[in-house]
């Protein structure tokens, strides 16, 4: 990767930490982080953001990090704790896409079990993936689309959310619409929507923040932040980008 600079700056117009209540203001770490101190935020920095200028994000293993198309992940970066989730996929076979980190492995094991609990069957489609994979798809997707809409569903390698390992794809139990429009609309999404914050995930990339996340909508999309930081970002209808006041990402 080239040189990176730091550019996240507060948003104007948007609700960033300013617009939380007194007791969201304090809450910048999971329970991970309150064990071993780490930050809970992208970088501890902010400036202006120029020319789509872009930073390595400086400590990758923080439960709530900011990966984005300007906060990209260190070279060959590969989490430590990846473990395989006691939970279906829509794929029987063991595949390295099925892991997680281990914290958000058991969040997603107690979500699965709640929507069942509630009548709703999930399955995972997609979850971890290393620099290489995601290198692959991506490319895949440029050959067919072209660069600049596979930029709109499809993150450049180094920066996506699955690279982390606290991201994971879902879908219904049925296995239909994996990754796929049809699924915005179903009780799985609904569900997830009103229920996923209680285990610490957020949907990542909601609808009409487009020119924020860089990336359309997407339902199926869980990305683990922890409970304090998801249920303050699902309370107030804000994204990642937003909480932690950072520049929009724009296509």
């Amino acid at each position: 990767m080239t040189s990176l600079i730091i550019l996240l700056f507060p948003l104007t117009g948007c609700m960033g930490k300013s617009f939380f209540s007194q007791d969201d203001k304090g809450v910048t770490g999971t329970e991970s982080d309150a064990k071993d101190g780490s930050s809970s935020v992208a970088s501890e920095k902010k400036s202006e953001h120029r020319d789509g200028q872009v930073q390595e994000v400086f400590n990758p293993e923080s439960i709530p990090v900011l990966v984005n198309q300007y906060n990209i992940l260190p070279e060959n970066y590969q989490p430590e704790d990846l473990v395989y989730p006691n939970i279906p996929y829509i794929s029987n076979k063991k595949a390295e896409k099925q892991k997680m980190r281990k914290e958000a492995a058991a969040a997603i094991e107690k979500l699965f079990a709640a929507a069942e609990e509630q009548g709703i069957g999930l399955a995972g489609v997609s979850a971890y993936r290393s620099y290489t994979s995601q290198k692959a798809l991506f490319n895949y997707y440029v050959n067919q689309d072209g660069i600049k809409k596979a930029k709109t569903y499809s993150a450049v390698p180094g920066t996506s959310e699955h690279e982390t390992g606290l991201a994971i794809d879902v879908t219904g139990g049925n296995g239909k619409c994996p990754a796929e429009d049809c699924f915005a609309g179903t009780v799985e999404a609904k569900w997830l929507a009103d229920h996923a914050d209680e285990y610490g995930f957020i949907i990542r990339y909601p609808k009409g923040k487009e020119s924020i996340t860089g990336y359309k909508y997407e339902p199926w999309h869980l990305r683990y932040v922890g409970k304090a930081i998801a249920k303050a970002i699902t309370k107030h209808g804000i994204t990642l980008e937003e909480y932690y006041d950072a520049v929009p990402v724009n296509n």
